[in-house]
């Protein structure tokens, strides 16, 4: 080799290097704008409280085998020994070589899982309402159940009994064993069920079995939908073999970044109905970076006319292990501290004080009928002082919502969901109904959405003509609002976005009014044709005007911002890398639609003569932002209680 060719060689393997180093060099941290400092800065609820400290002073205890090789307290601790379960019918090993390993390690294999768990109990008589914790998937030597003491011990001195269960024996390399998951929190509460009922046990009479709630983050967090649902049925789905015999009293379900659609019972989504329901979700997540426990939040569906709600949070900044405390912040394992992004992150004990907040208020207001906490789950605005200051997306529903427009059931824009309502739209640059997708690539959230983009200025050199606001219009005829009863007390609910989208300025409108000139010999120039510009991105704030009609013709406005914040979708870099968010996912920010609820009063309230009896249309009028892009889903009505919305401040809606 000569000196040239080695001189070169060398030249080209530095070069690779510093390409290699650049190619992995962090991207400067980068985050949306945040505005808590004015979305947070009221308070409108006047209640405790609900994460500080209860006046109960805490006990605790483990139930379990008695036997357990690997965890100590299951071994030597246990104050109510439990019997091992089947659960080989529904979960088995990965492979025979997994199955040696796992037997090896556990000391039992899936013929005979044990009933394990650590329990937070209040010094009282009780009967207390019971709560189930379950962790999701990791390193199965790495126990995930003591990481909810935070939560059991605040929760056991406000009066719940709470329970973190031991599922770490289906850790691991595991697969499609979330249907097991769900299925060990049923036989928990048998367990639970004996525990109270049992003469001589600590827990006799003290536990309230008509009013349970289950909670899982992870795979844990699809964990108790499975069991929602195995509760009331007779037979296991994927083999009838399995009677079921469960029909508890579950009134709750609480989802902490879930995923969804491991388990497909029937190659199904999971169908969970007559549950309250509240969904939690970091947009940070490293883990389960997709906000998945949407798809099932959609498939949540009240139809038992009793007192039911749902409410889903995206917190910005929160990532995935924060939730537990055995977890921490390194969403991937300490691996993944060279790829994760932990910069931005909001601290710990911020992540844990939401889930205090949220869980408690949940669990008081639908466990106890605490109703003065309900209107968080609308909208969080109204706890200000509560929250750590980051923000917020909620969607919220509640069972007496009617869906005028979901935009599910064909392919005709103009249609609505029920016979009566008719949608149509003036001078929009898009209009069309499509899935929404989530930030993944190739995966949607499971419903549909329509766009809607406009452009008010007027194309052509003159940049300060403007045309007509863009609108879009819900027409409902006579026969469906008489069959709703719909009046002053009705709601007006919807979910909505802005997105990053800018449609450009649209063409001016023809004159056919002006007629050639016929005794001219000149021949008129040909109309210039305007091609259509790329979308822009676009930072300026979005705000639209919500209008009502009555039969009358009589018209009133309200202002959306008045009901919740309006915010375009907040972007999350999940990896420290530059560039490889935008590799790894097909968009930097996930959708998120906010729910806003607007009494119809509020429209009488504004334009006095108004009459919400004889309401005919619905306009989302886009005149306050000159361009842009939003998506509109589930447009409705509700006889949305008055507990669930905080008092206004005179102006309409909360500010």
């Amino acid at each position: 080799m000569t000196a040239d060719t080695r001189t070169r060689r060398i030249a080209a393997l530095q070069l690779g290097a510093l390409a290699l180093l650049s190619a992995c060099v962090s991207a400067p941290l980068k985050l949306a704008k945040d505005d808590s400092p004015v979305v947070l800065a009221r308070q409108r609820i006047t209640a405790p409280d609900p994460s500080a400290r209860g006046t109960y002073a805490v006990k605790t205890l483990y139930y379990g085998s008695g036997t357990d090789l690997r965890r100590i307290e299951y071994r030597d601790s246990v104050s109510l020994k439990t019997s091992t379960v089947d659960g080989s019918k529904l979960v088995g090993p990965p492979d025979p070589a997994q199955g040696k390993i796992r037997k090896k390690y556990w000391g039992f294999d899936f013929t005979k899982l044990p009933i394990n768990g650590r329990v937070w109990y209040p010094d009282g008589a009780g009967p207390f309402p019971l709560v189930l914790i379950v962790h999701g998937n990791h390193n199965m030597k790495e126990f995930s159940d003591p990481g909810y003491r935070y939560l059991g011990e605040m929760l056991a001195s406000r009066g719940f009994i709470v329970a973190s269960v031991d599922e770490n024996f289906l850790n691991g390399f595991m697969r499609a064993e979330n249907d097991a998951r769900g299925w060990m929190l049923l036989k928990h509460l048998q367990a639970w069920r004996r525990f109270n009922d049992s003469t001589g046990s600590p827990l006799q009479g003290k536990v309230d079995m008509r009013n349970i709630a289950l909670m899982g983050h992870s795979r844990g967090g699809e964990a108790v939908a499975v069991a929602g649902a195995f509760n009331r049925l007779k037979y296991y789905p994927d083999d009838a073999t399995v009677a079921f015999d469960f029909g508890f009293d579950i009134k709750s379900l609480v989802a902490i970044a879930p995923v969804d659609g491991q388990y497909r019972p029937t190659d199904k989504g999971t169908p969970v109905s007559n549950y309250n329901y509240l969904l939690i979700h970091g947009s940070h997540d490293g883990d389960v970076s997709t906000f998945s426990g949407l798809s099932q939040y959609e498939r949540v569906k009240f139809t038992d006319g009793k007192p039911w709600f749902k409410s889903a949070v995206y917190v910005y900044r929160a990532n995935h292990g924060q939730w537990n405390t055995a977890w921490g912040s390194l969403d991937g394992g300490p691996r993944s501290a060279r790829s994760l992004d932990t910069r931005g992150l909001i601290s710990t004990s911020d992540q844990r004080r939401f889930a205090e907040v949220y869980i408690s208020a949940f669990l008081e207001a639908t466990l106890r009928g605490q109703g003065a906490y309900l209107p968080i789950f609308h909208d969080h605005r109204v706890v200000g002082h509560w929250l750590p200051k980051t923000m917020y997306i909620t969607r919220f529903e509640e069972y007496t919502f009617r869906a005028a427009a979901d935009f599910e059931e064909d392919v005709d824009v103009t249609s609505g969901s029920v016979a009566g309502v008719t949608l149509s739209g003036d001078s929009l640059a898009v209009w069309k109904e499509a899935a929404v997708p989530f930030r993944s690539r190739g995966s949607n959230q499971g419903h549909n959405a329509v766009t809607l983009g406009w452009n008010n200025r007027l194309a052509g050199d003159d940049t300060t003509k403007r045309g007509m606001p863009a609108s879009y219009s819900l027409s409902i005829g006579d026969s469906l609002r008489a069959a709703w009863s719909i009046d002053g007390a009705s709601t007006l609910v919807f979910s909505l976005t802005p997105t990053e989208a800018k449609p450009g300025p649209r063409q001016a409108a023809k004159d056919t009014t002006k007629r050639a000139d016929s005794s001219s010999k000149k021949s008129a120039p040909k109309p210039r044709t305007l091609r259509p510009k790329k979308a822009e991105a676009d930072t300026a704030p979005v705000d639209l005007h919500i209008e009502a009609v009555d039969a009358e013709g009589r018209v009133a406005s309200v202002e959306l911002s008045s009901y919740g914040v309006v915010r375009r979708p907040l972007e999350s870099y999940v990896y420290r890398r530059a560039g490889r968010d935008k590799l790894r996912f097909a968009s930097v920010y996930e959708i998120v639609l906010q729910t806003y609820a607007i009494p119809l009063a509020d429209f009488a309230r504004a334009a006095p003569g108004f009459d919400p009896a004889r309401l005919t249309r619905l306009r989302w009028r886009f005149d306050k932002t000159e361009a842009g892009t939003v998506l509109l889903d589930n447009i409705g009505v509700s006889r949305l209680s008055p507990a669930f919305l905080a008092p206004a401040d005179g102006r309409g809606g909360v500010r």
